[in-house]
């Protein structure tokens, strides 16, 4: 700080703080000196100037805690005489120092302060960072030291220097000292611009972009050294000779390397370059692992693996033949469709180990943002590879068996369609030039083998869907669950809770009464949990030494998870009037949905409750149509219609249900209470209607057939058209139900309606 100048800045120092504090408090005067060491935390008096400024507090303003802002005017110099360390400040004895400056009235202190003055405009000239507002003002009172404090404390001068000019009193040696100071620091400014000029002249339009690294060039020539400074372009290169890769690919790489060999170490551009060229020659362009053709030890993993599933194992030993015979075929991509639980991805698993291809998951659901699978373009913040390519990247070769996981789970915004970027990856007419933003060249995915998995085939996109084989895995019989747990989960969560097959031990009844009683689900993943928690609860008794071993029965099952929480699915054995019993498909496998109906005086309203789809609706529509329509076949007074309301209502109303093969079960309902004939309670029924009443076909047969099973019934009415899908139902369920195939109502109503 100088005579004359208003000065804010920060103080951290407790010491520096309560000395400003105290000085306002006073008469608000306090005396400013420089340390000699930058980096002493602590300074006493050797290390500290003696001469500083006497300055006046105006303001102090705490920023934090540990900051506080003051504003300072700079009144005059002054010289500490003794300095006292006091406790909480640092007080000092000053003199003022009496000031006596020099006018540029005679001839050599004009000379004096005009040097200094052409000396300051050069300066400015050659500094960009100084304004050229210092000049306009200039103090108009030429005097020869107040000229040489005005321009020190306007330049960028190291410490030192600005106190060399501070702590000379006389004006004229003063302006001399600043003088002095002043023609080194225009001489290494000039010598900057010299060095920019020459490395200017040295480049040519291309090379602009590199004026970093050449500055860098010129300046350690300048210095003697002569060499470059060393880059990782040339261990690049090396890595790049090394892989065969197709030309286009080379070529982009290769000029990469380059551009990495021009650029500074250290800069944005640098790292990206250098992650970019990390990724692509990590990648296995032309690394691939041995696969296996052995059909009988593939045949034995898949049996060892899974129990059942006979379509899945079948259709996989088919691909295995033919790729034995054939490495050219393409285009296999599979879909796993089935309810959650049944084992898609554990199959893909058992796939891979049986082909001898490395195993890689993706997970889709959720997905909706197409550069997930296409990538970002390298030049964006935080840019990186499609989970394709990632995941190739990461199993090391460029033939897995890639899982694409919950595929009926995409979904698509504003950010892009990640199911159009898919079709990219499974059409085999296109995988093999996958092109993602972030590698800028195409990759072959043709050799990898894709498998997808789904629970719902509707909710796949239909471009997607056009290019899979779908291969259906169906909800598991109770007979099966059976067989899977003993076989399977038992053991393997045995060994997973560190028990032994002494230690724990679990009878056939009591495992099949955790599949009726306290699981309701499609597949096995919930039985599983329940089995685990059994574990745990054993194992909780044996550390604990109330028990050394235990054997699971059904009363110890009641005992350690409380009682059933699922009834069994046996329907009300007694025949009611406008009750039918209908099949439905959810996500868990099939369900028992009866319908009622009741007739009430009113105008011919219909209500429709328990939460119904649409379709449903329209099916209750239909079914009212129909009866009006026919109503003389049908024995029931044409006009019912006109002083009778009509309820159909689906139990469990918080279950959302849709769908159209509730239609045959709504109009017995309906009929069944329109005539008072009591519906047979050992019938269910499946099948779409038609204002024609006609029957037409349905989905979902296996699961609403178990449903029925489970139920305890004897007879199915099912759509003539879905007779082919019979041969899929499990052996236990074709033996224990009729099913009956029915083409119009009237055959339904035959079968369903209880004789008079």
């Amino acid at each position: 700080m100088f005579p004359n100048m208003i000065l804010h800045f920060d103080i951290g120092r407790k010491k520096s703080i309560v000395a400003a504090q105290e000085a306002l408090k006073s008469d608000q005067m306090i005396f400013l000196t420089t340390q000699k060491n930058v980096r002493d935390e602590d300074p006493k008096e050797n290390g500290l100037y003696s001469v500083g400024i006497l300055g006046e507090v105006k303001q102090i303003l705490k920023q934090t805690d540990e900051m506080t802002r003051v504003l300072i005017e700079g009144r005059c110099r002054a010289e500490a005489v003794e300095f006292l360390d006091e406790e909480g400040c640092m007080r000092a004895s000053v003199r003022v120092v009496d000031e006596e400056d020099v006018a540029a009235s005679d001839i050599k202190t004009k000379a004096l302060v005009r040097k200094a003055e052409d000396l300051f405009a050069e300066y400015i000239s050659l500094s960009p960072r100084t304004s050229g507002d210092l000049i306009l003002n200039f103090p108009m009172d030429i005097r020869a030291g107040k000229v040489a404090d005005y321009i020190a404390s306007n330049i960028s001068l190291d410490f030192e220097d600005k106190q060399a000019v501070l702590s000379e009193i006389d004006p004229i040696e003063r302006i001399n000292t600043l003088i002095s100071i002043l023609s080194k620091e225009n001489e290494l400014l000039g010598y900057e611009i010299e060095i920019a000029s020459k490395l200017k002249d040295s480049m040519d339009k291309s090379q602009k972009e590199f004026f970093l690294r050449e500055q860098i060039k010129v300046l350690s020539n300048e210095l003697g050294s002569g060499q470059d400074p060393i880059t990782e372009s040339d261990e690049y290169l090396q890595k790049l000779e090394k892989l065969s890769l197709p030309q286009e690919v080379y070529k982009k790489l290769k000029k990469e390397c380059e551009n990495f060999s021009k650029v500074p170490s250290g800069s944005s551009e640098a790292n990206i370059i250098s992650t970019y060229l990390d990724t692509c020659l990590e990648l296995p362009w032309n690394k691939s692992s041995k696969e296996l053709f052995d059909i009988a030890k593939a045949k034995d993993i898949l049996e060892k693996d899974h129990y059942g599933l006979k379509d899945v194992k079948e259709r996989i030993l088919e691909f295995l033949a033919v790729r034995k015979i054939s490495n050219n075929i393409k285009g296999q991509i599979i879909c796993l469709a089935g309810p959650p639980g049944v084992g898609k991805t554990s199959v893909a698993k058992s796939l891979a180990k049986a082909m001898g291809r490395k195993f890689v998951r993706i997970s889709l659901g959720g997905v909706n943002d197409e550069s997930e699978i296409r990538g970002h373009r390298k030049t964006y913040i935080g840019a990186m590879p499609g989970r394709i390519i990632t995941a190739l990247k990461q199993i090391g070769v460029n033939n897995p068996l890639i899982l694409l996981d919950e595929i009926d789970k995409l979904a698509c915004d504003y950010r892009g369609d990640p199911a159009a970027a898919l079709l990219e990856v499974l059409d085999p007419e296109q995988n093999s030039s996958f092109y993602d933003r972030y590698l800028e060249v195409p990759f072959d995915l043709s050799k990898a083998f894709f498998v997808t998995t789904a629970n719902d085939k509707d909710n796949i996109p239909s471009p997607l869907y056009d290019r899979m084989e779908i291969i259906d895995l169906y909800s598991y019989s109770n007979e099966e669950k059976f067989q899977i747990a003993k076989k399977y989960l038992v053991p393997k969560q045995i060994k997973r809770h560190g028990l032994t097959a002494r230690k724990f031990k679990i009878d056939d009844e009591s495992i099949n009464e955790l599949i009726s009683g306290y699981t309701k689900e499609a597949g096995v993943r919930e039985l599983e949990r329940k089995i685990s928690a059994l574990m745990r609860k054993v194992a909780k008794k044996i550390v604990e030494k109330t028990e050394k071993s235990c054997s699971i029965t059904v009363e110890k099952i009641r005992e350690l998870l409380g009682p059933r929480k699922f009834r069994n699915e046996i329907i009300d054995k007694n025949e009611h009037v406008g009750v039918a019993n209908g099949l439905a498909w959810t996500s868990v496998g099939g369900e028992i949905l009866p319908i009622e109906t009741v007739l009430m005086p009113g105008k011919g309203d219909i209500h429709l409750t328990g939460s119904l789809g649409d379709v449903m609706r329209e099916s209750a529509q239909l079914a009212v149509s129909y009866a009006r329509a026919h109503s003389k076949k049908l024995k029931i007074k044409s006009d019912f219609y006109k002083n009778k309301d009509i309820h159909i209502h689906a139990p469990e109303g918080a279950t959302p249900k849709d769908g159209p093969s509730a239609g045959v079960t709504m109009l017995t309902s309906l009929i069944s209470e329109l005539t008072n004939t009591p519906v047979a309670d050992n019938v269910a029924m499946t099948g779409e209607i038609t204002l024609k009443g006609r029957v037409i076909p349905i989905g979902g047969l296996k699961e609403k057939s178990m449903a029925a099973y489970k139920s305890g019934m004897k007879k199915v009415l099912i759509p003539m058209d879905n007779v082919s899908d019979l041969e899929k139902l499990d052996d236990a369920v074709k033996k224990s139900i009729e099913f009956v195939p029915v083409e119009n109502v009237e055959e339904v109503l035959k079968h369903a309606l209880v004789s008079k």
